[in-house]
């Protein structure tokens, strides 16, 4: 029974302190506000395109610098920079989390994951377009005891 308890004992220790090593690489979704308050420390910051700044990026010359105004759900901006190539889409983004930290004055981003649903809205409008062409017509839909009305 004794060796029985030592490895259990053993077997405690060893899940604890996996615990404990996992607890200094788990991030959390952070404001503006929060990020400013961690100045350097890896973060992810959820926030939007700020349509009314302007995306600063040159394919040509730089195509490894862009900078764009990011604003988060509380209404607090700051200045983004990306040095990697502009992703597709990012204008048209929804939501967009922002893998970085915050350096003196701007958003130092190393990665940009965008939430787009408009491509799930255009597989809505799909459906609903085809439903009529199901082989149902009107009438028979309004007088089918199976086909409820809401």
């Amino acid at each position: 029974m004794r060796k029985f308890h030592i490895v259990l004992l053993l077997c405690v220790a060893i899940a604890i302190s996996v615990l404990i090593s996992f607890m200094g690489t788990l991030t959390t979704y952070d404001t503006v506000q929060t990020a400013r308050d961690k100045p350097g420390k890896f973060i992810h910051l959820v926030a939007r395109l700020d349509h009314t700044k302007p995306v600063e990026y040159d394919a040509v010359n730089n195509p490894n610098y862009l900078s764009f105004t990011a604003i988060d759900s509380l209404g607090d901006a700051v200045m983004v920079v990306y040095r990697n190539a502009k992703p597709d889409n990012l204008e048209i983004s929804d939501r967009l989390v922002l893998k970085g930290a915050i350096k003196e004055d701007y958003f130092d981003c190393r990665e940009i994951l965008m939430k787009c649903p408009s491509k799930y809205k255009d597989d809505i409008k799909a459906v609903e377009e085809n439903l009529p062409n199901a082989g149902i017509n009107k009438q028979e839909a309004d007088n089918s005891p199976a086909i409820k009305k809401i």
